[in-house]
């Protein structure tokens, strides 16, 4: 199974973009999730749509509006209540996790594989074979 992030932006006029992927293929929506990390003392939110894999194929994509979408507990804002009337929609949980920021990886590629470890681990991904 091959298993990738797919940056839809950084989530300012681009989340809509990832709202319409969750609608649209809400048979496919297996999870949404929300990461959590700090840039510059800044507290950001990555929102991730993780998709059922393809059938065949076994792709999964995870949609993402990588780190430009404040943390709702730092500051309330519209583009993540937007991901919340989602989550209600789809009757999905957001499963919210903290992570390290992606300037602390050479290659943004690498950032993406760290996260997948992550998501495997925790058992929130299929893990591959």
């Amino acid at each position: 199974m091959i298993q990738r992030f797919i940056e839809i932006g950084q989530g300012y006029s681009d989340i809509y973009e990832l709202l319409e992927v969750g609608r649209n293929q809400k048979h496919r929506v297996a999870r949404l999730l929300a990461m959590h990390t700090t840039i510059n003392d800044k507290k950001v939110t990555s929102l991730v749509i993780v998709m059922e894999p393809t059938d065949p194929g076994k792709f999964q994509p995870l949609y993402i509006c990588r780190e430009g979408i404040p943390n709702p507990h730092a500051t309330k804002n519209k583009r993540y209540e937007l991901f919340e009337n989602l989550a209600e929609e789809l009757d999905r949980p957001i499963i919210e996790i903290d992570v390290k920021p992606s300037v602390l990886f050479a290659e943004i590629e690498l950032y993406y594989q760290h996260l997948i470890g992550i998501l495997r681990m925790n058992r929130y991904l299929p893990p591959l074979g």
